[in-house]
């Protein structure tokens, strides 16, 4: 992967709304419309999911990183930021192109939630707190959580 690829993914979230004001231009859609040529309205409604889910993904990404680890938390993360790259491309060519990227992002958020679970868990259940927090935390203490 050279320079140009990572650096295309690391700024999706400044990349894709210069894609939809592209597609404004090439297709003559002056805002605040939202309807016109089906490529344009393709592009638009990805952008507008790639928005929607931006919170979540950066909420889960900063409790995974804080409380579980920075390292798999940044790969998760640089993971998910290529995977909406691709997604964005997909829908915008077709909407059928959406479906394996979509699916894949997913499956990275509930990764990154997992992590930020696991990682609240362990800080917040420390076992040497009393005996009823060491009883809920053993299992992760299997896990090599502790």
């Amino acid at each position: 992967m050279d320079l140009d690829h990572i650096s295309s993914f690391i700024l999706t979230p400044c990349l894709i709304p210069s894609q939809v004001i592209y597609a404004r231009r090439k297709h003559k859609v002056s805002p605040p419309e939202t309807t016109g040529h089906p490529e344009f309205e393709r592009t638009f409604r990805a952008q507008a999911n790639c928005s929607e889910y931006f919170p979540i993904f950066i909420s889960l990404l900063w409790v995974a990183g804080i409380f579980f680890h920075q390292g798999v938390t940044a790969v998760c993360g640089l993971l998910y930021l290529y995977t909406r790259l691709r997604y964005f491309q997909g829908y915008a060519e077709a909407a059928r192109g959406r479906l394996g990227p979509l699916y894949a992002s997913a499956w990275l958020l509930w990764g990154l939630l997992g992590l930020a679970m696991a990682g609240l868990l362990a800080h917040f259940l420390r076992p040497s707190s009393s005996t009823w927090m060491a009883a809920l935390g053993w299992p992760l203490q299997l896990h090599g959580a502790w």
